[in-house]
C-alpha cells in the first residue's frame, strides 16, 4: 500500500510539471523529480524498496553514482532507494546526490509523520511550497536548486535550469541578486539563451547557506519582458568540518574517595556543519588515559552530553596510593553520530584528584632529646612528623601544641612552613639551679579537621626530654636598680650605701669583688670586698651630670669563676637641695630718653638655681643713694620681679645703679648687681645714647663711697 501511494504521488507530481511546462521542452539534466514525500514507517526494512529516483543527464548516464546523506541508505544503479539495514530512525529528511560524467543533481526525500501525510498531496497539487512553481500562469518557470557544498572542480558546473514557456525572438534571461551582481559577486551565472544556471566555484554552507536570486526575461534593449521571478538556491551541507574543542584547557577536580558515578566535569565540542543533520551530531569517547593505574578505565564520558564521571570504586580513588594524582584523558568528538565515517577532533582533559584529610600526622619517633645551656633562648630541637596527605593543603600542614610540662611558659613551638617540622624554642631563660631537666608532651594536628572516620592516635603525640647545662652566671645585685637619697654638699668620704650582690651558682661557692663601672662626675668609690659606696667629691645637685635631681652610677660585681662572670648594678642617688646658690638679676642694662614722660625704666627679674623654698619670694633693694636728692626707687611687683622708676628726668649720661636681691633660704643668700642705665637723647623716634660724660654719676658715687669708708 505504501509503495502504491508513493508511486501515485510521483506520477501526480510528474503530471503537474508537464502541465506547467511546454510539452516540447528539451531534456533537462538531473533528477526528473527533485522533491519526494514519504510517510515514516515503523522501520525501514533492509533491502526493501522505498521509492525510485529517476536521473537523466541527457547523455547516457555514463559513470552514474549516487550518494545518500544517511549512510544507512543507498541508491542502486536503477534508482531504487533502499536501506542497508533495518533502520528505525532516519531523521526528517534524506538527500540524494547523483553525479554522472556530464551532470549532477540533488533530490530531497522528506519523511513525514502520519498526521503530516494527510496534507502532503494537497500541497503538491497546489503547486506551492518547495516546488517553487507559482499558481498563476507564468512565462518563467523556476524550481529550487540544491547544490552540495565543497564540490570539486571543474567549474563552471551546471546546477539547474530556468524554463520560459513563451518564446520571444531576441529575448534573453537575466539573473541578479546576492552571489551574482551583489557581493559575493560572480558565484552564479545563467545562459542567456538556454536558461542553464551554473555555479562557478566551490560553495561553503557555513559561510552562506541560502541564496535568493531573481530571474527575468529582457529584450534586446535590456527592457524587462517578464519577471522578475524568485530563484532559491540552497547549499546542502556536507560533512566538511571537524568537531573542535574551543573552551579548553579542560581541568576538572574530584575529591578522593568519591562515590562511583561522581561527575567530574563536562567537555563540549563545536561542529560548524548543519546542526539539523548528522554532520554536526557529535558523540564523545575517551581514547586514552594517562596513567593507566590503578585502573585503565578510571573515568567514563557520556557520549551525548560530554559529562566525565568516575567509574571506579571509592577505594581505588585513593590519592595516597595512586601513581599520580593527575590524570590526562584524550577526548575524541566524532560527528555523524559517532559512525565510522564521521570526522573527529580531540582535546585533552586534565583531572586532578583532590586530597581530603584522611591521614593523621604522626611523629617519626616517640621521644626526642634536647640540650640547652641555662640563660640561652632560641630553637633547641626540630620535631619531625610524617603525613601522607597533599603537602599543598591544610590536610598536610601541621599545628603543634605543648600539652604538658610547660607551667612557666618557658617553651614555645611553631611550625616550619617549608619542612612541616615543629621548632621547639626556649623563650624564657632556664635556670640550672632551679631545674636541670624538663619533660614536655607535644601534640600535632592538621590545620584542616580530619574526616569523620579518622582520629588522632598515639603517634600524634611525642615526648621531649630537655637537659639544662650549668654555666657560670654573673652575680646579681639586690635590688637592681638601687636607690638612695642624700643631701648635696655632704662631706667628702661620706658613705652613700652598701650594695649587695649574690652569685646564682650556689653550688660553686664563689667569692664576689666590686668595682665602679660608670661614674660620670667622678664622685664615688666602692669597697671591692664589702661593696660600701662612699663619696670622693662634693655632690652637687646643680651639676650637669644630675638629671631631675638624680645622679646615676653603675657598679660591677665579679665572681671568681673561670672565666669570671660579671653582673651590673645601677645606683640612683636622689640629691636634696641646700641653699648654696645666690640669686641672679636680669636684665643688667636699661635705656631711657632724657625727656621721657614715663619714668618707669625697667622691670627686673630674679632667678635661683636652687629649689623651693631656697628661691623666691625674692627681696629687691637699692643700695644707699648719695647726694642732695634721690634719683630713683625700686618697687616690688611679685615674688620674682621688681620695677625701677626714675624720680625725675636726668641728663644724658650713663648711670650704674647697685641693686641687691635676697632669696628665701635659711640662711638667705644675697647678691648685689649693678644695673647700667643709659639716658639718651631722643628725637624723631631715634635714640642717641652716645655720652661724653659717661660714668659721670658713677664716678661721683665711687668717690662718695670711698669717703664714707674712710670715715668709718
Amino acid at each position: 500500500m505504501q509503495h502504491k501511494t508513493q508511486l501515485t504521488l510521483s506520477f501526480l507530481l510528474s503530471q503537474v510539471l508537464l502541465l506547467a511546462c511546454a510539452e516540447d521542452l528539451e531534456c533537462v539534466p538531473g533528477f526528473q523529480q527533485k522533491v519526494f514525500y514519504i510517510e515514516k514507517p515503523f522501520e525501514f526494512t533492509k533491502d526493501k524498496l522505498i521509492l525510485n529516483l529517476k536521473f537523466d543527464d541527457c547523455n547516457g548516464n555514463n559513470q552514474l553514482n549516487f550518494e545518500v546523506s544517511n549512510p544507512d541508505f543507498t541508491v542502486e544503479l536503477d534508482g531504487n532507494l533502499v536501506a542497508l539495514k533495518n533502520v528505525s530512525e532516519a531523521g526528517r529528511a534524506l538527500f540524494v546526490h547523483a553525479r554522472s560524467e556530464h551532470a549532477e543533481d540533488m533530490a530531497e526525500i522528506f519523511i513525514l509523520e502520519a498526521n503530516e501525510k494527510r496534507g502532503a498531496l494537497k500541497e503538491i497539487l497546489k503547486l506551492e511550497g518547495n516546488l517553487g512553481i507559482p499558481r498563476q500562469k507564468r512565462a518563467i518557470l523556476t524550481t529550487p536548486i540544491l547544490i552540495p557544498e565543497s564540490q570539486r572542480p571543474p567549474f563552471p558546473r551546471l546546477v539547474g535550469k530556468v524554463i520560459r514557456s513563451e518564446g520571444t525572438e531576441g529575448a534573453k534571461f537575466r539573473l541578479s541578486g546576492k552571489g551574482v551582481d551583489q557581493d559575493p559577486k560572480g558565484i552564479f551565472r545563467i545562459n542567456e539563451m538556454s536558461g542553464d544556471v551554473s555555479v562557478t566555484r566551490t560553495l561553503d554552507r557555513e559561510e552562506i547557506a541560502n541564496y535568493e536570486l531573481e530571474v527575468e526575461v529582457v529584450d534586446m534593449n535590456g527592457k524587462t519582458i517578464d519577471g522578475p521571478v524568485r530563484l532559491d538556491i540552497s547549499v546542502i551541507d556536507q560533512n566538511d568540518n571537524r568537531p573542535m574543542f574551543k573552551e579548553g584547557p579542560y581541568i576538572g577536580h574530584v575529591m578522593e574517595g568519591s562515590a562511583t558515578g561522581t561527575t567530574v566535569m563536562r567537555v563540549a565540542a563545536f561542529d560548524a556543519d548543519d546542526a539539523n543533520t548528522d554532520n554536526a551530531l557529535l558523540r564523545y569517547n575517551i581514547l586514552k588515559q594517562t596513567p593507566t593505574k590503578p585502573s585503565p578505565n578510571m573515568f567514563y564520558i557520556d557520549p551525548e552530553k560530554g559529562d566525565i564521571v568516575t567509574v571506579v570504586s571509592p577505594a581505588l580513588l585513593d590519592r595516597e596510593t595512586m601513581e599520580s594524582p593527575k590524570y590526562e584523558l584524550v577526548i575524541e568528538a566524532k560527528d555523524m553520530g559517532g559512525k565510522d565515517v564521521g570526522l573527529t577532533g580531540t582535546a585533552t582533559a586534565t583531572i586532578l584528584i583532590d586530597d581530603k584529610n584522611d591521614h593523621a600526622p604522626e611523629f617519626t619517633k616517640k621521644e626526642f632529646q634536647a640540650t640547652v645551656k641555662e640563660g640561652v633562648t632560641g630553637v633547641i630541637v626540630n620535631l619531625t612528623v610524617g603525613d601522607r596527605d597533599d603537602p599543598a593543603t591544610g590536610a598536610w600542614r601541621a599545628v603543634y601544641s605543648i600539652i604538658n610540662g610547660n607551667p612557666g611558659q618557658s617553651f614555645e613551638i611553631h611550625t616550619n612552613p617549608q619542612t612541616n617540622e615543629g621548632m621547639l624554642s626556649v623563650v624564657k631563660p632556664l635556670d640550672y639551679e632551679i631545674s636541670a631537666f624538663h619533660t614536655l608532651l607535644i601534640k600535632v594536628e592538621n590545620e584542616d579537621p580530619l574526616i569523620p572516620d579518622i582520629t588522632y592516635g598515639p603517634s600524634s603525640t611525642a615526648t621531649v626530654q630537655i637537659t639544662v647545662e650549668d654555666v657560670n652566671e654573673g652575680p646579681m645585685f639586690h635590688p637592681n636598680p638601687m636607690a638612695v637619697t642624700k643631701q648635696e654638699n655632704i662631706p667628702v668620704g661620706s658613705v652613700v650605701l652598701t650594695v649587695n650582690a649574690t652569685d646564682p651558682d650556689t653550688l660553686q661557692h664563689q667569692t664576689i669583688r666590686y668595682s665602679v663601672y660608670k661614674d660620670p662626675a667622678g664622685w664615688l668609690e666602692i669597697n671591692p670586698t664589702n661593696g660600701t659606696v662612699g663619696t670622693t667629691a662634693v655632690l652637687d645637685r646643680e651639676s650637669p651630670f644630675v638629671h631631675n635631681n638624680v645622679y646615676t652610677a653603675l657598679f660591677l660585681a665579679i665572681d671568681s669563676g673561670n672565666p669570671p662572670a660579671t653582673g651590673t648594678g645601677t645606683l640612683h642617688i636622689t640629691l636634696e637641695d641646700v641653699n648654696d646658690n645666690v640669686p641672679s638679676l636680669y636684665p643688667t642694662l636699661a635705656k631711657v630718653c632724657d625727656d621721657a614722660k614715663d619714668l618707669r625704666v625697667v622691670v627686673l627679674g630674679a632667678s635661683d638655681k636652687d629649689l623651693h623654698p631656697n628661691t623666691d619670694p625674692f627681696k629687691f633693694e637699692l643700695s644707699k643713694q648719695s647726694g642732695p636728692e634721690k634719683l630713683w626707687r625700686i618697687n616690688r611687683l611679685n615674688n620674682t620681679h621688681a620695677q625701677v622708676i626714675l624720680l625725675q628726668n636726668l641728663k644724658k649720661a650713663n648711670y650704674n645703679i647697685p641693686i641687691s636681691v635676697t632669696d628665701s633660704g635659711k640662711p638667705p643668700l644675697t647678691n648685689t648687681t649693678e644695673l647700667r642705665l643709659q639716658v639718651c637723647t631722643c628725637k624723631k623716634s631715634k635714640m642717641d645714647c652716645s655720652a661724653s660724660d659717661a660714668l659721670h654719676i658713677s664716678l661721683t658715687l665711687i668717690l662718695l663711697s670711698l669717703l664714707s669708708l674712710f670715715c668709718l
